[in-house]
């Protein structure tokens, strides 16, 4: 399995007036264009999904239709995870992939830190707390034969979003 752990866009800031709600700030404008290059340049390293799963928060959300469109995916593509809000437990995302998609190959995970980062850290070494950084658009690709036992996968890489943005902008 591919397994592509991406970390939602640029937002408008906590407590803007209008979105007071953290689930409900979107994505900037800068986001917007910032994460179109990001798909083009993930488009560009021929990374393909055959589902994106992401956090019904809107900036994950709005983030996971930017890839949709770019990577030319089908709405029905995308589906909506309770498990990757900001505060979920990473085993339960990783309960749901195994439950709801174990024939899955290639997967994109859209969501919040810290989630992310304990995910990451959970596939990789078992453990939850080791320091990994996401960048608002970073894009963590790790490839797992199964996701039933500790240390269930290898890192492949680690992009930042100026790489990403950078290959997108050639595209």
């Amino acid at each position: 399995m591919n397994l592509y752990i991406i970390r939602h866009a640029i937002a408008v800031e906590p407590g803007t007036p209008g979105y007071e709600e953290d689930s409900l700030r979107p994505l900037t404008t800068k986001g917007s264009e910032k994460m179109t290059n990001i798909a083009r340049g993930l488009k560009s390293l021929d990374v393909r999904f055959d589902l994106i799963l992401s956090s019904p928060y809107t900036r994950a959300l709005e983030t996971a239709q930017i890839l949709l469109k770019v990577l030319k995916m089908k709405k029905e593509q995308l589906a909506i995870s309770e498990h990757l809000t900001p505060m979920s437990l990473p085993d339960e995302v990783i309960g749901e992939i195994n439950e709801k998609y174990p024939h899955v190959e290639s997967i994109a995970l859209v969501g919040h830190e810290p989630h992310l980062s304990a995910l990451i850290g959970l596939l990789v070494a078992g453990d939850t707390g080791i320091a990994i950084e996401m960048r608002k658009g970073g894009v963590c690709f790790l490839t797992a034969e199964n996701l039933r036992h500790e240390r269930r996968a290898t890192l492949e890489w680690l992009m930042m979003p100026k790489h990403l943005v950078a290959l997108g902008e050639r595209e």
